[in-house]
């Protein structure tokens, strides 16, 4: 949905809340709650979907006259597709996850055949006033790798060449469609490429050379034309709760990379865990014990602490940190957890809400992306006492971004 009538900007929430991996199960979801939404909050306009599709449910959907069924109920109930969720390739819910969200990586052709199908997909759904986005992995997992730099070396340059296979894709469908579609790489803590420095070096010493060196091959091109049709298509996903988990200041994220001149594909509006630690053990061990409900065993939750001086440490999973809280050296540990947006303050912990804010702020100053999507997919997983309807919960999440978006 547009935040206002005359507004550039699209808000939608990601279906990756919902359970289910193949086109029936994702489907009935879309069924069951996309109209109530509407009809909640945008009546009389047409109504934006952030659609998370698993590799199964992309095959699917694809089969006999799947999409041009969805196409016809899309304009029967005043909606659109503008953006996908391509990270998690397979099941998402009601089983361990962890780690496992990064298979396959972006070094494989699985990955490359997963992405090129919601890129078929996503020509097909995309009205044709608006570009429209696929975000995705950071490319890999760095604990998989260890310190070793030839397998790095390795992983980072298959990406490179898959990635300009979508691109070269993307922009057959452009020259053909009019249509501009892109990749959103997606930063997360542990991720191959995880904070802003890592993004920029990943673009400047491996995709724009080495993937642009592919793709003018690919498309018969110059470099210089070739680099410049990456950073077309290849955009970054600005995950709200990654960010703020890394410490980092959205003012400077968006300078630094409009300075290298790389695009904001999507925004995803999310917030983490923030706890302050203080000096006394006897409420460090309230603090673990608050923190315990979260430590739970479908997904991965990073953790990074920020010492006194200023430099942070990583803990791979909030189940794993726990033990270390009470004689850590930190001030503050921020967690991967994505908590409602609409709630600052967890009794003794916070969340990174105001960072939100800033974004919201930010964006209508500086033009850096049209897209926003809530991704809060945590609900089944959150404290019993933090549970409410999630018709209802879905609902708040929007009005709390449409108000804090208006108060700007």
């Amino acid at each position: 949905m547009k935040i206002a009538i005359d507004s550039k900007f699209h808000l939608t929430y990601c279906t990756n809340i919902h359970p289910g991996e193949s086109w029936v199960e994702v489907f009935a979801n879309l069924e069951k709650y996309i109209p109530h939404l509407k009809s909640r909050l945008s009546p009389q306009a047409p109504f934006g979907i952030g659609l998370r599709l698993a590799d199964t449910a992309s095959k699917q959907i694809l089969e006999k006259d799947n999409l041009a069924q969805f196409q016809a109920w899309l304009t029967q109930e005043d909606l659109y597709v503008f953006t996908l969720n391509g990270f998690p390739y397979g099941g998402f819910h009601h089983q361990i996850v962890k780690d496992q969200v990064y298979v396959p990586d972006w070094s494989t052709q699985e990955r490359l055949k997963y992405t090129l199908n919601l890129t078929k997909i996503l020509a097909a759904l995309l009205p044709e006033e608006l570009d429209g986005g696929i975000s995705t992995l950071p490319l890999s997992y760095k604990p998989w790798w260890g310190d070793d730099q030839q397998t790095w070396d390795i992983v980072l340059k298959n990406s490179c060449f898959h990635i300009a296979s979508v691109v070269a894709e993307m922009v057959r469908i452009q020259n053909y469609t009019g249509k501009l579609l892109h990749i959103d790489l997606e930063p997360e803590p542990d991720g191959l490429i995880e904070n802003t420095s890592e993004v920029i070096d990943f673009y400047q010493n491996w995709l724009l050379p080495i993937g642009g060196n592919y793709l003018a091959h690919k498309l018969n091109i110059e470099q210089n034309l070739a680099e410049s049709k990456l950073l077309e298509h290849v955009r970054l996903c600005y995950d709200t709760c990654h960010f703020s988990v890394e410490y980092e200041q959205p003012h400077s994220v968006f300078e630094r990379l409009q300075s290298a001149g790389i695009k904001i594909g999507k925004i995803q509006i999310s917030a983490a865990i923030q706890v302050k630690i203080p000096a006394d053990v006897e409420q460090r061990s309230l603090i673990t014990e608050r923190l315990q409900p979260f430590a739970e065993s479908t997904y991965l939750h990073q953790v990074i602490e920020r010492r006194s001086d200023g430099t942070l440490y990583h803990y791979p999973d909030l189940i794993s940190a726990l033990p270390y809280l009470e004689q850590s050296l930190a001030e503050e540990w921020r967690t991967h957890f994505h908590v409602p947006i609409f709630i600052r303050d967890y009794q003794i912990l916070q969340s990174t809400q105001d960072d939100i804010v800033t974004i919201l702020h930010l964006l209508q100053k500086n033009n850096a992306c049209h897209h926003l999507e809530i991704e809060t997919y945590t609900w089944d997983v959150l404290p019993s006492e933090m549970k409410i309807d999630l018709l209802t919960s879905i609902q708040r999440e929007y009005e709390w971004v449409l108000k804090n978006f208006a108060g700007n």
